[in-house]
This record gives C-alpha cells, structure tokens and sequence, in this order.
C-alpha cells in the first residue's frame, strides 16, 4: 500500500504511471521479474482510470492526442509482450537481466536529462510558468518546433488555452511516438508514462500541464492492453497484490494530480526528474548480481550483493523524500486547492 501511495503521487503529479517505481520494488522484494512486471501493469491499468477522471475535470486532457498515440502504441504493446515471452520461455534468468538492463540505459539517460533540462530551466524565465500562478510557459524546443512545421495531415490542434490559437503537430508523428512507447511498456511493465513525458514535452512541444492529464489517459489503454492480452492470460499477473498497491495509489493519485494546481510547470519536471533516477539507482545496482547469475562476468558474491544492497536503500530514500515534497505540497496549499476546485473553469478564447 505503502509502493502504491508513492507511484499514486508521482502518477498524479507527472503523469507517468509510477511503473519505473512499482517493478523494481517487486523485483526487490523477490517477485520474478515478468510477474512483476504482469502485475504493474495491471495496476497502472485501473489506476490510470481514476487520474484520468481527476485530471479531465482539471483540464489537463486533450483527447485527440491520446487517440492519435493509442493507435501507435496498441501495436507496440504486442511486439513488447512477445519479446519478453520469449526471453523467460528461453531463460528466467536471462529475462529477468534483459528487463533491468533496459531500466538501467533508459531511466539513466531520461532521468538524467531531465534533471538536467530542469537545473538549466529554473535559471530561465521558463520557471515561472505553472501551478496556481497559471499554466507553464516553458519554450518549446527547437526539435519540437521543426516536427511541428511538418504539414502531414490530419492535423491535431492542442494547448489552446496556453496558447493563442494553440499549437498543431501531424497525427502520424504523435502514432510513431506511441508505437515506440508500447513496445517499451510491454517490455518493462509500465505505462509508458516516463516516456511519453519527456516526448510530449521536448519532441512534440506539448505543455507540461496538458501532457500529465493526456499521458494518464493512454496509459489506460496501453497498461490494459498490455496487461490483460501479453501476461493476464499467460498467469503472469499477482492480483491480490495489485489490489493492495491500488489502494494506496487511488489516495496518493488524486493528491498528486491536485498539487498540480499549485506548483509550477517546471517543478512537474523536476519531480519527473527525482522519481526517474529513483528507479534507475535501484535497476542499475542489481546488474552486477545478474551478470554473475548468467555467467557473464565473475565477481564475489558479498560485493554484488552489498551493491544491490546499497542502491535498494538508495532507492528508497529517494522514492520517500519525493512522497514526502509532494505531501507538504498538498497539505501547504490545501486552502487553496479547495478555494480552486470550487470555481468552474472558465475558457477565455481570443475575439476572431
């Protein structure tokens, strides 16, 4: 419950579905790797649902994005799913090594740039951008702007309410986007929310805001898909563990997709940040232990195991102090949390 409270919180507050969080603490705990990965994914799946709820009455949803990634990422979840089979069919081992390698490059190199882009960007006139002082108004990145000049039709128009007259980008960009994500979804057990943030937000330009509540609502799609079709059906889901870890994320969710409202846009991505290299501290501590169970390097057991040791106490210092930050947050801001969500949005559009 405890796991759940902490991926709730960074779901709600960054989008992702705190997979990169959930997997490597089963696998910590003893859980065999694509058990713990069928299980994430089943909880992310009815966990998104809730943070979707949330965030579409906060207005953080745009609907044609999703759909447009969905169709990319459906696909993807397939080809991940059968990769992973294949690898525990051939060897447990060598699975459960596969999985925390790719956790290791890829929550290294995002978790790095993001904290990064987010030390550079509070130094900027970006940081001002955000929470209950409005919507982010960090720059959109050179990359994200020449991918949308590329006049592919259809056309999906977005961040109207940040922007005057919005912004658009090709539907066929935002489809190979979530093809990439699926794939990596089904592999590792997450939603692909991780990803999808830094993408929407450095690939395609999208706000920080209008990225959290539009990631939660593919990751519905993508986790249930995943989930139910690559591993519920083959036995590799732990269901009453799921239930255990939902109740404690449904709390932690809608307190993080809350202090959205209060924080700035550039805070959202140094959450992003800490929460990442959280997972990517605990992964990359168990990759000595591995190689060594596979035969691929040889090193003293008490040295692999004292490592793994040390980066699983890492870990969860890290995934603490961040639960810790975002409930300050909320129980600091609450007046004003309840002072906002009493007041209807209002759309204020520019005069034609």
């Amino acid at each position: 419950m405890a796991i759940g409270l902490a991926a709730g919180l960074i779901t709600g507050c960054i989008g992702a579905g705190g997979g990169f969080i959930i997997t490597p603490a089963l696998m910590a705990a003893g859980v065999k790797g694509i058990l713990a990965v069928g299980t994430d994914l089943f909880h992310i799946f009815a966990k998104a649902i809730m943070g979707t709820t949330v965030h579409k009455k906060l207005g953080n949803v745009s609907p044609k994005l999703a759909i447009a990634f969905l169709v990319g990422s459906g696909g993807g979840t397939f080809v991940g799913g059968a990769i992973n089979r294949f690898l525990y069919n051939t060897n447990p081992l060598l699975s459960e090594g596969f999985i925390s390698l790719i956790y290791s490059i890829l929550l290294g190199f995002l978790g790095f740039y993001a904290l990064f882009d987010f030390l550079k960007a509070r130094k900027g006139p970006s940081a001002a951008g955000g929470g209950a002082h409005g919507p982010s108004t960090s720059g959109t990145t050179n990359f994200a702007v020449k991918l949308q000049s590329v006049n592919i039709p259809p056309m999906i128009h977005f961040d109207e309410d940040f922007v005057p007259g919005g912004k658009r980008i090709s539907w066929v960009i935002i489809a190979a986007g979530g093809a990439v994500v699926g794939i990596l979804a089904s592999i590792m057990g997450v939603g692909g929310g991780f990803v999808t943030f830094p993408m929407f937000v450095y690939v395609f330009g999208v706000s920080s805001m209008t990225t959290v509540g539009t990631d939660i609502l593919q990751i519905i799609f993508t986790a249930g898909l995943a989930s139910i079709v690559q591993y519920a059906i083959y036995g590799y889901v732990f269901y009453s563990l799921a239930m255990g870890m939902l109740v404690g994320s449904l709390i932690g969710i809608q307190m993080g997709a809350l202090t959205t409202k209060v924080v700035k846009g550039i805070h959202i991505r140094g959450f992003y940040a800490v929460s990442i290299l959280a997972g990517f501290v605990n992964r990359v501590s168990t990759l000595p232990r591995k190689m060594v169970e596979l035969e691929f390097i040889s090193l003293p057991k008490p040295l692999t195991a004292n490592i793994e040791f040390v980066g699983n106490i890492l870990f969860w210092i890290v995934v603490a102090f961040f639960g810790l930050w975002m409930v300050t947050k909320f129980f600091s801001n609450l007046a004003l949390l309840r002072e906002e969500t009493m007041i209807p949005k209002v759309s204020i559009k520019p005069a034609v």
